[in-house]
């Protein structure tokens, strides 16, 4: 089935107002109204705006399609989102302005998106309103990385466009509490259920999809559920060992350096990383041996007898 872009076909902005899709209507239908034009394939064309106009002269129709998206473009292989066609049907009677005969021309594209055809009103015992699901929303939050180890409470402003019963675009803000729980991940989708744009016809709400983002953190880096570190040393707390305190997203701890240490070394302290199940991620911390400038004469004098007492030439073997 392919897509049809109503807008397109009018000639109209995807903003535009019902004035202005009522003027490119008539426009359209004058051109290519079967008793008048000359115009190949006018009586297909004209059933075609009619289809067009049917959808977005009306605010439910128009909203229903707009929350489409505008991802697909005109002729693309199209299939309705599996949620889309749960409670929606049209009567003939809810066609109105071009009579039943003419509204059984419309397309399968429009068949499938309104109720996979028309019925009498009769058969059902009554006219049954459009009913849509909302659309799902997404948005993204972005947080440090001590709130992600810890969880946060976040208050959010969203804009959500929504098109008024005269089928005008209007954008109005959403005050949102959100509670993100310990150990969040870089890209980790949190769903707020009914939280997304509101139904049609009494239809449920969409749902809500925060995206999160984990903000660099000026020490650690965050691969997965683990933590790294890169821990500066003298090269004498390497050579000879020492403890030291570090810090950790939990609070700082201690951390033994084995003697004879080298730059590079990674050591590991088991679940000290990010919290998670069915276990805490690691906190890895890296050795960088970092020697310090001989600028003084007397510097200069000890690294010379540190040449001189213990020999050691790194690059043995080359």
């Amino acid at each position: 089935m392919e897509y049809k872009d109503y807008y397109v076909i009018l000639g109209v902005d995807r903003k535009a107002s019902p004035d202005e899709i009522k003027l490119a209507y008539r426009k359209l239908a004058r051109k290519y109204h079967p008793d008048v034009s000359k115009e190949a394939n006018a009586e297909e064309k004209f059933k075609t705006v009619q289809e067009a106009y049917e959808v977005l002269k009306d605010p439910e129709k128009r909203t229903a399609y707009d929350q489409l998206g505008s991802q697909w473009q005109a002729g693309q292989e199209f299939r309705p989102p599996p949620h889309w066609q749960e409670n929606a049907r049209y009567t003939r009677e809810d066609v109105g302005g071009f009579g039943g005969e003419n509204a059984e021309g419309f397309s399968d594209f429009f068949a499938n998106l309104f109720g996979g055809g028309f019925q009498q009103e009769g058969r059902r015992g009554g006219s049954a309103g459009f009913k849509q699901r909302g659309a799902d929303q997404r948005a993204n939050i972005t947080i440090s990385l001590s709130d992600a180890f810890n969880g946060v409470a976040r208050t959010l402003q969203l804009q959500v466009p929504e098109i008024d019963p005269k089928g005008r675009i209007e954008y109005h803000t959403r005050t949102l509490k959100v509670t993100i729980p310990p150990g969040a991940e870089e890209g980790q989708q949190l769903r707020l259920a009914g939280q997304g744009s509101p139904g049609l016809g009494g239809a449920p709400a969409g749902d809500l999809y925060l995206e999160i983002t984990i903000e660099p953190h000026p020490h650690f880096s965050l691969q997965g559920k683990d933590i790294y570190l890169t821990l500066p040393v003298t090269p004498w707390e390497a050579a000879l060992g020492t403890n030291i305190n570090i810090p950790t997203l939990g609070g700082r701890v201690g951390l033994k350096v084995a003697p004879d240490s080298q730059s590079g070394q990674k050591l590991r302290l088991k679940g000290r990383g990010m919290p998670g199940k069915p276990h805490a991620g690691d906190q890895y911390v890296i050795l960088q041996v970092k020697v310090p400038p001989a600028k003084t004469s007397a510097a200069k004098e000890i690294y010379q007898k540190m040449a001189e007492v213990m020999p050691f030439n790194p690059r043995e073997g080359w």
